[in-house]
């Protein structure tokens, strides 16, 4: 069964102004979401989620993932991504997990922008209203901090209780005036290899 979606959200923030400073590079974030149908609510527990997983998971990832690019204005404008899912109070949060942890996802989104790193991601339960938040690091790059970001925004009636939000994130540029460095030069202060960050 498709996706029955009842709405979809576009924001677009861009940051002009941070620490009182007039940023060199303003900071533009976009977020694009879809307000689904749980489709394991009102089903007890489920035992095998692939079958929705299948059906729904790939038409999300094709169409937020065309809503980033469009509102960039194309692929090569996305520098920081993210994903998240909430699902509502009668859900499980594994069935947030199930829609964004899957590469029938995510892999439209990685694919589509040229990206070489994980997803950064949340998943939750909530009401509506709830914070949604969606982690950003570099496509290309996991240790540029300066693309360590997080945008946040809420939907006023929504996850409702039998409903999943499901979310991508991006930026067009890293945090204005970014001055704590990149963890490279961490991992060279304390003597430690990129392979093994935490020397154990």
């Amino acid at each position: 069964m498709p996706a029955i979606i009842r709405k979809t959200l576009l924001n677009i923030e861009t940051t002009l102004i941070e620490g009182g400073r007039t940023a060199a590079r303003p900071l533009t974030f976009i977020s694009a979401a879809a307000v689904v149908k749980n489709p394991w609510a009102g089903r007890g527990f489920v035992e095998d989620l692939n079958p929705e997983i299948h059906d729904v998971a790939p038409e999300l990832g094709a169409l937020l993932t065309a809503m980033i690019i469009d509102a960039a204005g194309g692929r090569d404008k996305v520098e920081g991504y993210g994903k998240a899912a909430v699902v509502g109070l009668d859900g499980e949060v594994e069935h947030a997990s199930a829609l964004i942890h899957t590469l029938r996802f995510g892999n439209h989104y990685r694919q589509a922008v040229g990206a070489k790193t994980y997803l950064a991601f949340t998943n939750t339960r909530g009401p509506a209203n709830c914070p949604i938040m969606i982690p950003l690091m570099d496509k290309q790059d996991e240790g540029r901090r300066s693309h360590y970001l997080t945008i946040q925004f809420a939907i006023p009636d929504a996850p409702a209780a039998d409903e999943i939000v499901v979310a991508l994130g991006a930026s067009i540029g890293g945090r204005p005036h970014h001055r704590i460095g990149d963890r490279y030069q961490d991992l060279k202060d304390l003597g430690h290899d990129v392979s093994n960050p935490a020397a154990v």
